[in-house]
């Protein structure tokens, strides 16, 4: 997937630097390669999403009985919950091959039809991004979910013509980070629709230990506990601070990792208890220290972090929300009293009158 460009019409931020955040749930280049050998291979070994495995483990198995390919699904939530993974898992069960591909790469109708015509009876077509595919590819998919045909339109204006193309029964498996933005008409053609939903420390820590024991590094319970109390709920961002606190524990402890060795890496590498990094507690200590706590405009509040607009917006806040660490408000941006008391401040006396509204401070 192409993250160096913002999609065409999605106003998505998809800057390369974002992705190089320790805590961003986006995958790059390291992550790819160490998650090809991480990843469950079946649903057993998955972890957590438990009524998403339970539902989907249903529907491939009466697919399997009734001898027919899987109805269509879509996956939709946060950057590294296991939408891929759970695709390539759907596969396995079906003992069926699998083609990657996603929406950003396809940009017309033809080379989503190039795709199509070249899928084998039964194989699983794995669309990452799916509401970032153009539209004329959109329309064309339709009819391949729903009719396993398509339309292919050769010459132009008044002389073409359209010539039907029959494809083979395939399962499309398509997963967004926005499902809003897809269709009405796209949605409904799957047959099975499944959220991810962020993941509970007891479940990351299950996870911490399965990468660990797979990645040959010695931790204890508590050290995987501390690892996943800073990961958002996201077992990407807990395999990769996994592996850089695997890279200080070598160097600085003999390669055993418990709860001290946890923590002193992770403050080496600036993430806190709660899994801010350096842009979540500038963003905060700005709000705070130099606002009282808001309310402020976004413009003014990215001035003063020293970071675009949009950084603050789409990268920062999302999780500071779902913290519980800010409101965002008709007026401006508000610090709520968790992140006075996460930054050990004091709120003032008399604060800014859209937070005594708020909050009853």
């Amino acid at each position: 997937m192409n993250w160096d460009e913002t999609g065409p019409d999605t106003g998505e931020l998809t800057d390369e630097r974002f992705h190089d955040r320790l805590v961003d749930g986006g995958a790059d280049g390291e992550d790819t390669a160490v998650e090809a050998a991480l990843r469950p291979k079946d649903l057993g070994e998955f972890i957590g999403q438990e009524k998403v495995r339970e539902q989907l483990d249903l529907v491939l198995k009466a697919a399997l009985a009734r001898g027919a390919t899987a109805d269509h699904v879509l996956l939709s939530g946060a950057p590294g919950l296991g939408k891929t993974t759970l695709s390539m898992i759907i596969a396995a069960e079906m003992n069926a091959p699998i083609r990657i591909t996603s929406g950003p790469a396809i940009q017309h109708a033809g080379d989503l039809a190039a795709i199509l015509s070249s899928l084998q009876e039964g194989e699983v077509l794995f669309l990452d991004e799916i509401h970032r595919m153009s539209r004329p590819a959109e329309e064309m998919l339709y009819m391949a979910m729903e009719d396993f045909r398509v339309d292919v339109i050769v010459g132009k204006g008044p002389g073409a013509t359209a010539i039907p193309l029959e494809l083979p029964p395939f399962t499309l498996v398509g997963a967004t980070t926005r499902a809003g933005l897809l269709p009405p008409p796209l949605r409904d053609r799957f047959g099975f629709t499944a959220h991810m939903e962020f993941y509970a420390p007891t479940e990351l820590e299950r996870v911490v230990h399965r990468s660990a024991g797979l990645l040959d590094v010695a931790i204890d319970t508590d050290g995987a506990a501390e690892i996943a109390g800073r990961s958002r709920g996201t077992p990407r961002i807990a395999n990769r601070l996994l592996r850089r606190v695997r890279d200080y524990a070598q160097v600085k402890a003999e390669g055993r990792i418990d709860r001290e060795i946890a923590a002193a890496a992770l403050r080496v590498y600036e993430v806190d208890e709660r899994g801010l990094d350096r842009l979540d507690r500038g963003v905060l200590e700005a709000l705070l220290k130099l606002f009282g706590g808001g309310p402020v405009g976004l413009s003014t509040l990215a001035v003063a972090v020293g970071e675009e607009r949009e950084t603050v917006e789409e990268v920062a806040e999302p999780f500071l929300v779902r913290e519980g660490l800010l409101a965002r408000t008709p007026r401006g941006r508000v610090a709520t009293p968790a992140a006075w008391a996460h930054l050990g401040l004091v709120p003032p006396q008399h604060g800014a009158k859209g937070q005594q509204g708020l909050f009853g401070a």
